[in-house]
């Protein structure tokens, strides 16, 4: 039997975004996102991470940081009884980034690779399951991947009707979803 997940952007829905956050001191968990988690998870939803991390294509920090970062972001879950399924990232930019990261990649958010991948890899079944993004290119990468309900969060930025109407629903931020859906 496939599961279902939340796929959840990192930076402006786990996070604030204060731009190429990829240090412990810098990161900001967004108010009520252990409560949503923690909602989702006793649903029966696998938690998955899948990002964009151009700033370690651009140079700014390297993949061990990021890794890092990512293990102590999954202690602080696991601390809230939150099991994070997987991280799944993309370093690369297809126009601004050191040579070995200068790719026009699937990985990259609007393409659906990493949560492709993530489907595979934890036997997903994408109709089940939910995408929560902060950007247009988190909906087109969740609608190209298959996965039914794309959510859309503001945290802190003007969205356009444009962008909003790639969602199926729009929320000031995650903490707001669960209520939302039920």
């Amino acid at each position: 039997m496939k599961s279902k997940a939340v796929f959840l952007d990192r930076d402006g829905v786990i996070n604030h975004d204060h731009a190429y956050v990829h240090a412990i001191e810098e990161f900001e968990f967004i108010d009520g996102v252990f409560e949503a988690c923690k909602y989702f998870s006793d649903e029966g939803f696998k938690i998955v991470v899948v990002t964009n991390q151009s700033g370690i294509g651009r140079g700014y920090y390297d993949e061990t940081q990021f890794q890092k970062l990512s293990d102590w972001m999954c202690q602080q879950f696991s601390s809230h009884d939150i099991n994070i399924s997987g991280v799944y990232f993309c370093p690369h930019h297809p126009k601004k980034a050191l040579s070995q990261y200068l790719l026009d990649c699937d990985c990259r958010k609007p393409k659906p690779g990493m949560i492709l991948q993530a489907i595979e890899e934890h036997n997903i079944d994408p109709e089940q399951s939910i995408m929560v993004g902060d950007k247009v290119s988190d909906m087109q990468a969740a609608e190209a991947a298959g996965v039914t309900t794309k959510i859309l969060v503001c945290s802190g930025q003007v969205l356009s009707d444009e962008d909003k109407s790639h969602a199926d629903l729009v929320c000031g931020s995650l903490a707001e979803v669960p209520k939302k859906l039920v």
